[in-house]
C-alpha cells in the first residue's frame, strides 16, 4: 500500500480516517472502505502503491474526475458515470498519497462501493452478477437496459468530456440500487468480505443466487474507475485495457482513440448476453497471449486487412506476410452468427438482430467503428 507501510484494518491515518475493510485492489491501488471519524460517516480511500510515477498517475486521474464533476454540473448529463467527489484532495506525509473520494451517504443508508448522493448507494460490480449467471447469461431487457445506460456514459466522457475511458469490463461496471428494497438486495461490504459473487438470501431461504427479472430491470449501472482514462488529445500509455477487451489497434500498437471503448463494450455485451468471454485468449508453447488474441479475432471477424495489419512498423511481431500469422497457422474460422447459433442455441430471430448491433462495434478500421451515439440508436437496443 501507500508509502512505507500498507494500511491494514483498524489502522488510523491523517488523524481522521480509520481504515475499515479492503474493498479492491488494483496494479496502482488499493481501495479501503474507511470510517471518517469527523464527519462520521463512510468514505473510500484510495492509497496508492508506493512505485515511482503513481503520484503522478494519481494526479491525472484526479484532473479526469474534476473534469466529469464540471460538466456534469454544466449540463446534467453524465448520470451514468460514478463522479466520486466534486472536492478531490491529494492527502499524504513522506510520500504516502491517497485520493480521497467520498464513498457512502451519512447516517444509517447501506455503504456501497461508492456513493454520490443520499438517494443513491452503488452496489458490487457487474462481474459480481454475471458470476450467477455464467451458464447462460443475464437476462436480454436487462443487458439492453445496461447497454443503454454505459453507451449515455460513453457518448459523455467522449464528447463532452473528451476523454477515453480504456477499461470498459464488467468490474468497472456498478450495480446501482435506487430504493431502499433494491438496496437490500446488494450486499453490504461490511458485512460482504472478500466474496466475488453476488449471494442473495433472504429470510425464505435462497433465492438461487439470482435476482427476479423484475428486480434485475430496477437496478442501474454505472461506469467506474478513471485510473486507466486518458484525454482524447493525449493518450498516456501505449497499452490500454484489460487482455480479453483490448481492441485490435491497441494489440497491433496502433494509435487508439474513443473506438477502443467501444470494441470493449462489444466485447461486454457479448459477456453479458450469453456468460462466456467475445475473446479469452491464452498463451501456448510457441505463441503468446497477445498471438492467440489476434489469432482468435480473425477466426471470429476474418482476415484482417494488410493497410491495417502491415500499418505499423513493428508488424512482423504477428504477421509473417498479409492474411498470415507468423506463430499461428491453423485456425478455425467461425462467424458470430455460427458461435450463437451453435454453442448458445440462440435462433435466428434472437441472433440477427444482435449480431447487427455487435458487428459494427468490432469493425477493424476504428474510424468505421460504430460510435456510442450510433450504437444508442440501433434497433435491437430499443427492440
Amino acid at each position: 500500500a501507500g508509502g512505507h507501510h500498507p494500511v491494514r484494518e483498524g489502522d488510523v491515518f491523517n488523524a481522521q480516517y480509520q481504515a475499515l475493510r479492503k474493498l479492491g485492489c488494483g496494479a496502482f491501488a488499493t481501495v479501503w472502505l474507511c470510517q471518517d471519524m469527523r464527519r462520521k460517516k463512510h468514505v473510500a480511500v484510495k492509497v496508492l502503491k508506493s512505485r515511482e510515477g503513481f503520484a503522478e498517475a494519481a494526479q491525472d486521474e484526479v484532473a479526469l474526475l474534476r473534469c466529469v464533476s464540471s460538466m456534469k454540473k454544466k449540463d446534467q448529463a453524465g448520470e451514468n458515470i460514478v463522479c466520486l467527489l466534486d472536492d478531490f484532495r491529494m492527502i499524504g506525509e513522506n510520500g504516502f498519497h491517497i485520493l480521497l473520494p467520498e464513498c457512502c451517504s451519512s447516517g444509517s443508508a447501506k455503504p456501497g462501493l461508492a456513493s454520490e448522493s443520499r438517494r443513491t448507494a452503488l452496489g458490487p460490480s457487474l462481474r459480481c452478477l454475471l458470476g450467477n449467471y455464467a451458464a447462460q447469461g443475464l437476462p436480454l431487457p436487462f443487458v439492453k437496459k445496461s447497454l443503454q445506460q454505459v453507451l449515455a456514459g460513453l457518448h459523455f466522457l467522449h464528447k463532452r468530456c473528451r476523454i477515453i475511458h480504456a477499461d470498459i469490463k464488467p468490474e468497472n461496471v456498478l450495480l446501482c440500487g435506487r430504493d431502499e428494497s433494491l438496496q437490500r438486495l446488494l450486499p453490504d461490504p461490511l458485512d460482504c468480505g472478500q466474496s466475488t459473487d453476488l449471494r442473495l438470501t433472504e429470510a425464505g431461504g435462497d433465492l438461487g443466487n439470482r435476482l427476479e427479472e423484475s428486480d434485475l430491470m430496477g437496478i442501474e449501472v454505472k461506469i467506474a474507475d478513471l485510473g486507466s482514462a486518458c484525454w482524447t488529445y493525449k493518450p498516456f500509455s501505449k497499452e490500454i485495457q484489460t487482455q480479453p477487451y483490448r481492441a485490435l489497434e491497441v494489440l497491433l500498437g496502433l494509435d487508439y482513440g474513443t473506438p477502443a471503448d467501444i470494441w470493449s463494450t462489444g466485447c461486454l455485451a457479448f459477456e453479458m448476453a450469453t456468460g462466456e468471454r467475445l475473446f479469452d485468449p491464452q498463451p501456448g508453447k510457441y505463441f503468446s497471449r497477445d498471438d492467440d488474441h489476434v489469432a482468435r479475432i480473425i477466426e471470429l471477424l476474418g482476415r484482417i486487412p494488410p493497410q491495417i495489419a502491415f500499418s505499423w512498423n513493428k508488424s512482423t511481431k504477428f504477421f509473417s506476410r498479409p492474411g498470415a500469422l507468423l506463430r499461428l497457422s491453423r485456425l478455425c474460422p467461425r462467424s458470430l452468427h455460427a458461435v450463437l447459433a451453435d454453442r448458445h442455441r440462440w435462433t435466428t430471430h434472437q441472433l440477427t438482430p444482435f449480431a447487427s448491433f455487435l458487428l459494427p462495434a468490432l469493425r477493424y478500421a476504428p474510424d468505421r467503428r460504430a460510435t456510442a451515439a450510433q450504437c444508442l440508436h440501433h434497433a435491437w437496443l430499443s427492440a
